[in-house]
């Protein structure tokens, strides 16, 4: 589950091996950050509550819990490899990651109806709902890089 490009063949000339985590890393950062960046700039671009509904800022805020969820539980404790089993155990692990996908797809979900209930039916202008939308969608990759796109160490 961690390594699903694993077995996808890189170029020869290029080592990933020893630099994976940390371009994972900074690029599920600068996309998580780009999202807030795009929400922030809308919103003080478009103060008003008539331009911009401050109640959007919700599928942002959930796509950073489900973020922080979805990376709290490691690979290891999902499949049950590890030692401690902890309170919950594999099964808890398994129920807090897919808790946390939920989030995700649901605030992803809200994204795309805030973007056509909102702005594309109704034709008024749209770069706030793309605002919500992009934030959500980058939210949304940089959870998926920074889940899949990393190695775990095996301790011990």
């Amino acid at each position: 589950m961690a390594g699903f490009l694993d077995n996808f063949r890189w170029p020869e000339c290029v080592d990933w091996g020893e630099r994976r985590n940390a371009l994972s890393s900074v690029v599920a950062g600068v996309l998580f950050f780009t999202g807030w960046w795009v929400m922030i700039d809308a919103a003080v671009t478009y103060p008003s509550q008539e331009k911009m509904n401050h109640a959007f800022h919700t599928c942002g805020v959930f796509s950073t819990i489900a973020f922080f969820m979805i990376n709290a539980v490691s690979n290891g404790q999902v499949r049950g490899d590890t030692y401690g089993e902890g309170c919950f155990g594999r099964i808890g692990a398994r129920l807090w990651l897919f808790v946390g996908f939920m989030m995700m797809f649901g605030s992803l979900i809200g994204s795309i109806w805030i973007l056509f209930a909102a702005y594309v039916t109704q034709g008024k202008e749209v770069a706030p709902g793309l605002a919500v939308f992009f934030q959500n969608v980058f939210i949304f990759f940089s959870t998926l890089i920074y889940k899949f796109g990393r190695t775990e160490d095996l301790w011990g």
